[in-house]
């Protein structure tokens, strides 16, 4: 599995906005796990998005998709920054059992 850990930070007063372009971008993509976004409680801009794979191949592929690249056009306006990217290797986890 690959799995892909983020805080993406919105134009100030944006943030509930670029949640719902992220959230409608998400359904049909092939390989994707878990997709989930967060609100960080301690920072009214920022938004943690947590993100597992059935591989680092489909997370690529998933980028040339026309519902991923219309939620890429929508919300590129509304994003300030990024604050944090990591990579990750998940093992398994509530929801996962199947995938390992």
């Amino acid at each position: 599995m690959y799995g892909l850990i983020g805080k993406m930070r919105a134009v100030p007063g944006q943030r509930d906005a670029l949640i719902s372009i992220l959230l409608d971008g998400v359904s049909g993509m092939p390989g994707c796990l878990s997709y989930v976004v967060a609100q960080d409680p301690a920072d009214p801009d920022a938004i943690w998005i947590t993100e597992v794979w059935d591989s680092q191949a489909s997370h690529k592929a998933s980028l040339s998709l026309a519902s991923v690249q219309a939620a890429i056009a929508q919300g590129k306006p509304l994003i300030a920054g990024f604050d944090q990217h990591t990579e990750t290797s998940p093992v398994g986890g509530h929801g996962l059992a199947g995938a390992a």
